[in-house]
């Protein structure tokens, strides 16, 4: 009789949940993917080309930083770097691993606390503007709010819904086309991130090269309070 050594198994989300596009949860991870955008705009354009939610980019950021290149800061991107994962951390500790009907008071949580730390980001930005001290302050605010989110997007694993990397959503739209030879599997949701993430970026840009980067924090505030609504709905 052959025996077969075990095969270590390596952690993973668990798979995700089949959820069609007009479903409560696919509308409220569409809104976060809009507030994604707005806040992309705020923390690049507004906070000296600092990445609050695209940690790749935040990486890069630090390498240009210390090769010399102007117009962008070490400590700011440490400060998001840090600060997103302490996010991730509190996100793991939220993580419910038991039964999925107490999945919903969890997201609640985490909805309302990411539209609480982008009104008080609002509130610095008020008072202070963005000068010194209150820039880190701003930033610290944002990373821990996407961290938190991402580490409980993650955990939901609904596919091509991340809320705030397009890179493999472009990735499976293009590969899984049926000019590739595909199925086109998920492809509207896959556009659809796309453009509420443009659809954020945009009035966000906007609204922070015309100096109101404060009312963007506070659309970014009240977009996430209302995916609260629609999840609830």
């Amino acid at each position: 009789m052959t025996s077969h050594a075990a095969v270590p198994r390596t952690a993973s989300p668990p798979p995700g949940p089949q959820i069609h596009d007009r479903h409560p949860l696919a509308l409220a991870l569409f809104g976060l993917t809009l507030v994604s955008g707005l806040i992309d705009a705020v923390s690049y354009l507004g906070l000296g080309h600092v990445f609050t939610a695209n940690m790749t980019g935040n990486v890069v950021v630090i390498a240009f930083a210390l090769a010399g290149a102007p117009g962008f800061s070490v400590t700011g991107s440490l400060t998001s770097l840090a600060a997103f994962l302490l996010g991730a951390l509190l996100a793991g500790r939220l993580a419910v691993r038991g039964p999925g009907s107490r999945r919903p008071a969890r997201l609640g949580t985490v909805f309302a606390l990411e539209a609480a730390l982008y009104g008080v980001a609002a509130a610095v930005v008020f008072v202070r503007d963005t000068d010194g001290p209150a820039q880190y302050a701003v930033i610290a605010l944002l990373a821990l709010a996407m961290g938190i989110r991402n580490g409980t997007v993650r955990s939901l694993g609904v596919p091509d819904l991340t809320t705030t990397v397009l890179t493999l959503t472009l990735t499976g739209l293009a590969a899984d086309s049926r000019l590739a030879g595909g199925t086109a599997v998920r492809q509207r949701r896959k556009i659809l991130s796309v453009v509420t993430m443009l659809a954020g970026a945009v009035p966000g840009a906007v609204l922070v090269l015309h100096g109101q980067t404060a009312w963007a924090l506070v659309a970014s505030a009240v977009l996430a309070g209302g995916t609260l609504l629609v999840h609830r709905g």
